[in-house]
């Protein structure tokens, strides 16, 4: 009897333990890690976990087909882009279908889209459409009335055989739109909110290799004739963060610098402060399947100093604080739920993250795990300046995973701000910063000598006074036996 009262407390504990909180690895069908000092992959537990998937069907709207981009409003609302069937899909912020928006009325007749691959929605609530095959953006309210259309520009810097493809679109909030085109590689074109345009904003220059500039030099004028140019990169994507700052990326598989904020003058001002490049997997295959770089092909800034950036080349999605630090990677590609085919778009609703994925056609919804929450606040806090909220809960990160470089490296980040010099010093050991460990041991020994200075120069006068009272004996000494020797003679 007291056998089976043992088994029956042990079920029961089991199953409380099961309809907890589930455990991340088991409930995720990927591997999450980050780079560590040495350049190799350390795992992590989970940030998140897939939650659920919709599509077409499910919403009641029919299936996706080919769709291209994705949009979370201010106010929750969802916006898809349905290209194949040039529809833009509306969801509450319950993810139910609200309206859908597949025409508009354009100088009082019927109008509709062409292959849209790109939206936006500004502060304002007004929805911006990068309508590809006509070569516009258009501007719609969100009930979808048209308010203005930015057709192809003209100005003197643009050839005169241009063709306005526009693909990517973001807004700020002075009203400035970025349009990212086919075959512009200047940069980012500028318009303001008259449709007028104002020129190109950080332009990606390309420099040879030296294995290409070795090679020209040995070439032939025909052979040179037939080589590539050196052209600037196109950009594939981009966000705006609340400060104005846009988020950029750019297919560019021999750049270290996949990613760019460009401030209002168009100069990149991200931080990579990090121990690798801001550029997704340090470390890969060079041929075969999943081979090669990774290829971001869209950024979503998520608050808190932090942003996540799409893989379209492993499917993976990388998230980054705002100096540059890898904080976790995941994802790939399966036929899992939370693995995907053709990743295109990545938003995030509420604590939630969403993944539009073309060729599943589907939006896959990931919620956090206790890992990914803890991170997420220990980042945002330090970023808002609450460093001794942000030493608790990086501890409990390392409760969580004790080699988890990135955590010591915050908690040492937020004792230095507290100015807790000799315990920083401990933990950038520990999250081998040798950088921040020379910052903090400086700021030590300046604070120690400081400390120390009353009794260190009370010392030094006093030898210097006694060195100088034991020269003055000596030499009254010696004066007094020379004068006993000139009194005897």
């Amino acid at each position: 009897m007291r056998l089976k009262r043992v088994l029956l407390l042990a079920a029961i504990l089991s199953l409380a333990a099961s309809i907890g909180i589930p455990s991340a690895s088991a409930a995720a069908p990927y591997e999450a890690y980050t780079y560590d000092y040495y350049g190799d992959s350390s795992p992590l537990p989970a940030p998140y976990v897939p939650d659920a998937a919709l599509t077409g069907e499910s919403l009641g709207v029919g299936d996706f087909k080919e769709p291209s981009d994705m949009f979370v409003a201010p106010d929750k609302t969802t916006y898809i882009l349905d290209s194949g069937n040039a529809r833009i899909i509306v969801l509450d912020p319950e993810l139910r279908v609200d309206h859908v928006i597949k025409t508009f009325t354009n100088d009082g007749k019927k109008d509709g889209f062409a292959a849209p691959q790109g939206l936006f929605v500004s502060d304002k609530n007004e929805l911006y459409v990068a309508d590809t095959d006509h070569g516009r953006v258009v501007v719609l309210s969100e009930q979808g009335e048209l308010i203005r259309i930015i057709a192809a520009p003209k100005s003197d810097i643009l050839p005169a055989d241009f063709k306005f493809v526009p693909l990517k679109v973001t807004v700020d909030a002075a009203d400035r739109v970025f349009v990212i085109a086919r075959g512009v590689f200047e940069g980012i074109m500028q318009f303001d909110d008259k449709n007028r345009f104002m020129g190109y904003v950080g332009t990606i220059n390309v420099s040879p290799s030296v294995w290409d500039r070795l090679w020209k030099s040995l070439s032939t004028k025909a052979q040179k004739a037939q080589m590539q140019l050196f052209i600037p990169t196109e950009f594939s994507n981009a966000d705006i963060d609340p400060k104005g700052f846009v988020y950029a990326t750019a297919i560019d598989i021999a750049s270290d610098t996949p990613i760019r904020r460009l401030n209002p003058s168009g100069d990149d001002v991200l931080k990579r402060l990090g121990y690798w490049p801001v550029k997704g997997d340090i470390r890969f295959r060079m041929f075969g399947n999943n081979s090669g770089p990774s290829k971001f092909t869209d950024i979503k800034v998520l608050g808190g100093g932090m942003y996540v950036a799409l893989d379209a080349n492993r499917a993976r999605l990388f998230t980054y604080n705002d100096e540059g630090d890898l904080l976790y990677a995941f994802g790939g590609r399966g036929n899992q739920l939370g693995v995907f085919n053709t990743p295109v778009a990545v938003e995030q609703i509420g604590d939630r993250l969403a993944v539009l994925d073309s060729g599943k056609k589907n939006i896959v919804l990931f919620r956090p795990t206790a890992f990914g929450t803890l991170v997420r606040q220990a980042t945002t806090e330090h970023y808002n300046g609450n460093d001794d909220v942000a030493v608790k809960i990086w501890s409990d990160v390392l409760r969580l995973n004790t080699n988890y470089e990135i955590a010591y490296l915050g908690i040492g980040k937020s004792l230095l701000m507290q100015k807790n010099n000799e315990k920083a010093m401990e933990y950038f050991k520990l999250g081998m910063s040798r950088k921040n460990f020379s910052v903090a041991y400086k700021r030590y020994r300046r604070e120690v000598l400081k400390e120390q200075f009353g009794t260190v120069m009370t010392v030094v006068l006093t030898l210097v006074i006694a060195f100088i009272a034991y020269r003055v004996a000596r030499l009254v000494n010696r004066r007094r036996a020379v004068k006993r020797e000139a009194g005897l003679s």
